[in-house]
């Protein structure tokens, strides 16, 4: 369904002080520097998966999905988004992607939802009973109801990410490319959003890329990650694999039903969290059940839970490893430059 080939993106970004002298002086001169969004990555996506695109602010993520959806032009390399060169923007591409982006909107201010869905049918030819069925069906699932008939600028942060979502699915994409779709919304409506876009997916086999910060969205959804870090692929696989592979330890979190010593808890494992009547405890994978043993033998346990390391310190651990993987290459390559 998607693939992309040594995909490069790279930008002359124009450089000067600030104050009046530098910007006379960038009126005759004007030094640049070469900006690489994305430099070189590689990967395929069959039809129907969920993958999450991950990596830290300006790891190439958004360019990523631009070049897919044919907003950008990528500097080199080869895209191919079901059997299309995105670039060229075909109209028979365009009929089946959506690219849904968070911090942005595509909905009419001073209108209601109502009249995008409309504009949306008719932009991309969608029969009106056609249209008719599927908006019955995303009412259904996001409980629309009246909102799609108040106008825009009245609707909450959360009521307005609904219908951007309605209004993206008007005429059944094949290619969803979402972009952070539950930022600043509250605990309640994000699970409604996810719960929503996975059964988009499960009941249309669309094809879903999902970017976010927030790790609960790639947990619920994404069963497969693609990780970038300054433009460059650092892993790709099981979102399991992942986090066995950066941090293979497990936690187990215990409730107590009396105070117990800090040597009693040490011996155990190493402490991550303490607070009166729980602790959690850091073990090797392989001791696991040596441990729970141990403490329910030892320790007033009322309560035990085994839970993985939380994917935000996966995360940054992996993406201080690329960090440290980058400085070496950059170090070597500078002794060689030497001799």
């Amino acid at each position: 369904m998607i693939s992309v080939r040594d995909l490069r993106k790279h930008y002359r970004v124009h450089q000067r002080q600030a104050g009046l002298l530098a910007a006379v002086r960038s009126v005759f001169s004007r030094p640049t520097r070469l900006v690489k969004a994305v430099d070189g990555i590689d990967f395929e996506i069959p039809a129907g998966a969920r993958v999450g695109f991950l990596g830290p602010n300006g790891a190439g993520k958004t360019t990523t999905l631009k070049v897919l959806s044919g907003l950008l032009h990528p500097t080199s390399g080869e895209v191919s988004v079901m059997g299309h060169e995105p670039r060229r923007r075909e109209d028979a591409f365009l009929k089946r992607i959506m690219l849904v982006m968070g911090q942005k909107q595509q909905l009419l201010w001073d209108l209601p939802p109502a009249e995008t869905f409309e504009l949306n049918r008719a932009i991309y030819g969608v029969s009106m009973p056609q249209f008719r069925r599927t908006l019955k069906e995303l009412d259904d699932a996001l409980e629309l109801g009246e909102l799609v008939r108040k106008p825009t600028r009245q609707l909450s942060l959360g009521e307005r990410m609904k219908c951007e979502l309605a209004a993206a699915l008007i005429h059944r994409p094949s290619v969803l490319f979402l972009d952070e779709p539950t930022i600043g919304l509250d605990v309640s409506m994000q699970v409604i959003l996810r719960r929503f876009i996975k059964r988009y997916n499960e009941e249309t086999g669309a094809t879903l890329i999902l970017t976010s910060h927030d790790m609960d969205d790639v947990a619920a959804l994404c069963p497969r990650v693609v990780v970038i870090d300054k433009g460059r692929l650092s892993f790709d696989g099981p979102l399991t694999a992942l986090v066995r592979k950066v941090r293979p330890e497990k936690r187990l979190v215990l409730e107590l039903s009396a105070e117990t010593p800090d040597a009693a808890l040490e011996d155990l494992g190493r402490v991550v969290e303490r607070e009166p009547g729980r602790v959690v405890l850091q073990v090797d994978q392989d001791q696991v059940h040596h441990t729970i043993s141990r403490a329910l033998a030892q320790l007033p346990v009322s309560d035990l839970t085994v839970e993985g390391a939380p994917l935000e310190e996966v995360m940054s651990e992996l993406f201080a490893r690329s960090r440290a993987d980058r400085e070496g290459e950059s170090a070597a390559a500078g002794g060689e430059g030497a001799r």
